[in-house]
């Protein structure tokens, strides 16, 4: 491998919701015997997931198989409210995960729907949070992937009724902007959010790879196949010009072939570790350089049903805990993700819950 210079793309990886999402299952980790048990994967990463999987957490895609009693995870992506209910039956202790860029489609379809409108929905059938979102009001909702799905919805839906359009937050902009520009003749008085529901991380994102992926030889997009973020940036790559565009789990996926310029990006969901071992495989001759677009300085503290139970926990009988969760913002998931790799290595006892 001879390449020259890595360009990388700033922001990357793990976003606000990801960060939540990986430090609340490390804390029921931390807090409770294993098994812990998560509703779906809690993020779209095969690295994160396995690196839980090693900390006896059972991912289940059925929340009745979980044992009364049991601690839950529910993932990043959104559950159905169906499903919210039947988690919290058996007594099990559950914790929420959702991102709150979700929770805010939800609620905006729950509005919607309860005044009358029919909801275009764009997003991607199978994905977890257009499955979850969409159970919000199954009856109001057509789902959007194509053009011609909103003509089908445009001879369904009765005229004269109002229409409103949301999205999966995970698209890029441009699998949302030709479809938004369609409804829009369909449904003259098509209601939006004020703020789009596309997510501002993975815009970010897709903007700076633009900055990178017209100048680079080829670019390497790291973060897993059912990554909708991470696929989308592959997509991004491709519009944006670039010859040769690389979807990777990690470092050992790369090929040798690889000269020149690389430009280099990762999912939302990708931790920076996979960043620094693709960054060594390729070893630039003439080294790094970074371009960033924007900072991002977003915080979604822990879901509140985990801040009250280690409150709980703080006064019983581990006073350190209100410490670390004063901190929660200046701890990364990077860390969480490190500790809980040497946790493997030297096995730490969890924390013991009082009755």
């Amino acid at each position: 491998m001879a390449v020259e210079q890595v360009l990388l793309a700033a922001p990357r990886g793990f976003c606000a919701g990801v960060e939540k999402a990986i430090k609340a299952l490390a804390w029921m980790v931390k807090v409770f015997e294993p098994p812990v048990y998560c509703y779906h994967e809690i993020v779209h990463n095969q690295y994160v997931v396995s690196q839980f999987r090693d900390q006896g957490v059972i991912f289940v895609d059925d929340v009745n198989s979980v044992p009364p009693g049991a601690p839950l995870m529910l993932s990043a992506h959104g559950s159905a409210p169906e499903v919210v209910t039947d988690a919290r039956h058996e007594n099990r202790i559950v914790i929420d995960a959702v991102c709150p860029l979700v929770t805010k489609v939800h609620h905006e379809l729950k509005v919607r729907a309860k005044k009358g409108y029919q909801v275009l929905y764009i997003g991607h059938a199978m994905h977890e949070e257009s499955v979850g979102t969409m159970a919000v009001a199954p009856d109001a909702v057509h789902l959007i992937e194509t053009e011609a799905d909103i003509e089908e919805a445009s001879r369904a839906i009765e005229p004269g009724t109002p229409v409103a359009l949301l999205a999966q937050t995970t698209l890029s902009h441009d699998e949302w902007s030709g479809l938004v520009d369609l409804a829009r003749q369909k449904f003259p008085d098509l209601w939006m959010p004020g703020r789009s529901d596309l997510c501002f991380a993975t815009t970010n994102r897709q903007t700076a790879l633009r900055e990178i992926a017209s100048r680079a030889d080829a670019v390497i997009v790291i973060g897993s196949a059912n990554s909708s973020n991470t696929v989308a940036l592959t997509t991004v790559a491709l519009a944006s010009g670039c010859p040769r565009v690389l979807r990777v789990n990690a470092a050992e996926e790369l090929p040798d072939d690889l000269t020149g310029i690389v430009g280099v990006t990762a999912g939302a969901s990708a931790p920076e570790r996979l960043v620094e071992d693709v960054i060594k495989r390729l070893n630039p001759l003439q080294g790094i350089t970074t371009l960033e677009t924007t900072k991002e300085d977003e915080y979604f503290p822990p879901p509140p049903e985990l801040r009250d139970l280690l409150h709980n926990l703080e006064k019983d009988q581990a006073p350190e805990i209100g410490a670390i969760l004063a901190n929660d913002r200046n701890i990364s998931a990077t860390q969480v993700l490190e500790d809980l790799r040497l946790r493997s290595v030297e096995p730490e006892q969890p924390l013991e819950m009082k009755d």
